[in-house]
């Protein structure tokens, strides 16, 4: 059994994304599948699932291979249900995330990757109790444009870049920055057996992507 690597792109779809925002994520999207598609590492390892957030949060694409990989429709409503994100990716770990046994070890430790343009309007603490009693791998939270705050996504994880605005240019570079990590990562997994556990392991962002440091 090939090990997968699990990927989780957690994406805001509150109102404040309505427009260039939304629209632009959409093709972030379909440029991050393309991009993968086009890797023979990533095809052979990497799994990705889609959950969005606004007034609640859903898993519209569950762990699905790339070949067979939908792309969602999206759309921008509603308010900032982060916490309520954070504890659907935790729960969607332990239900698709494939445990080691002593018969053969499980997957590798998922990838996630959150984006939000906004503050969360829920217990986003709870969610945040949730998800970080979850093993997971490199986890990379993403502040797109001044309305998100990259302090409390600190919290979340020491990874956190910021975007200046979120418009489709810089969200073009952001997407695109991710797919080659996810990349990079299955590369590293796949001929070298090792997991990227930290930034300087992954292709260094574009401009248009400012690590918080």
């Amino acid at each position: 059994m090939t090990r997968r690597l699990p990927v989780y792109l957690v994406l805001d779809t509150s109102g404040s994304m309505t427009g260039e925002p939304i629209e632009a994520v959409k093709n972030g999207l379909s440029t991050l599948l393309t991009a993968l598609r086009s890797d023979p590492h990533a095809l052979e390892t990497a799994y990705l699932s889609v959950i969005t957030f606004d007034s609640d949060a859903r898993q519209v694409v569950p762990l699905t291979d790339l070949a067979s990989f939908q792309e969602p429709s999206l759309t921008a409503q509603g308010t900032t249900s982060l916490g309520e994100a954070l504890s659907l990716v935790a729960s969607s770990i332990d239900r698709e995330v494939q445990k080691s046994s002593p018969e053969q070890k499980g997957d590798w430790k998922p990838l996630v990757f959150f984006m939000t343009d906004g503050q969360p309007t829920d217990d986003w603490q709870r969610g945040l109790n949730d998800f970080t009693t979850r093993k997971t791998g490199m986890v990379v939270a993403c502040a797109a444009g001044t309305g998100a705050d990259a302090t409390l996504l600190k919290q979340i994880t020491e990874n956190v870049v910021m975007l200046d605005t979120a418009d489709k240019a810089t969200i073009a570079a952001y997407f695109k920055w991710v797919s080659s990590s996810i990349t990079t990562s299955s590369k590293k997994v796949e001929n070298a057996g090792v997991e990227a556990t930290t930034m300087s392991e992954l292709p260094p962002p574009p401009p248009e992507v400012n690590v918080v440091f």
